[in-house]
């Protein structure tokens, strides 16, 4: 088992992040909503890869139609066990590689903030192309003019979250056009700006990036960082 993966399936990863990111679940649920509104998409039967906890998939079950199914698949014995807890009869979970698993057809495969941690996402990407109609893809955007600056910029978002890789907006659309993706639509998600956080800096920082990104939304998100991408595709 490579080094990576062995993080998440002995319980290291839970270690470092208790919460399971719980408290972004809404936020990402909000978007990813929007996003469904906006391309008129009909979804029926949904899976995210990589579920974690389980809290994004609840949340988007409260605002969809009341006969949409929803699927979690995750790697990690321990988000499982935390994603179990919010299981009910239309919500379901399981320990398992989505990329191997006999899955049914989605409508909405949801990639939320897990191309980043893998080191084959190019095999990855291409494994789970077939798996539904429609993916949605949520990916930070680490890589920015302060972060390579700063000496620790992107030494402390690997130490944090274990991301193994660094997106631009370019970079990350070029990436699932190589592996064979039409991407439909897209969007920034402003993670710094509207989570809550008691980082000073950070909390500092909201201004100018709020400022920036009303004025030029590409410079905000190279000069100042901050964002993320929510893609869909097919």
């Amino acid at each position: 088992m490579s080094m990576w993966k062995e993080r998440y399936v002995t319980g290291e990863y839970l270690q470092k992040n208790p919460s399971w990111h719980v408290e972004e679940s809404e936020w990402k649920a909000k978007h990813i909503y929007r996003s469904i509104i906006r391309n008129q998409i009909h979804t029926q039967a949904i899976c995210e890869v990589g579920c974690g906890a389980g809290e994004v998939l609840r949340q988007l079950q409260m605002r969809l139609d009341e006969e949409c199914l929803f699927w979690g698949y995750d790697i990690s014995p321990q988000a499982i066990e935390l994603a179990k807890g919010r299981a009910n009869e239309r919500l379901c979970f399981e320990l398992a590689d989505v990329q191997v698993a006999d899955t049914p057809y989605f409508d909405l495969l949801l990639v939320l903030d897990v191309i980043e941690h893998l080191e084959d996402y190019y095999s990855f990407l291409r494994n789970i192309k077939q798996k539904s109609r429609y993916k949605m893809f949520h990916i930070p955007l680490d890589l920015s003019a302060q972060t390579v600056l700063r000496p620790r910029g992107l030494l402390k978002v690997r130490e944090a979250y274990w991301h193994l890789h660094y997106f631009t907006k370019e970079t990350a659309l070029e990436l699932l056009k190589e592996t064979g993706y039409q991407v439909l639509d897209y969007c920034y998600t402003p993670r710094a700006i509207e989570e809550p956080t008691h980082e000073v800096v950070r909390n500092l920082m909201k201004v100018p990036r709020r400022l920036t990104f009303a004025i030029h939304q590409d410079l905000a998100a190279h000069l100042l960082g901050g964002w993320s991408l929510l893609v869909l595709a097919t």
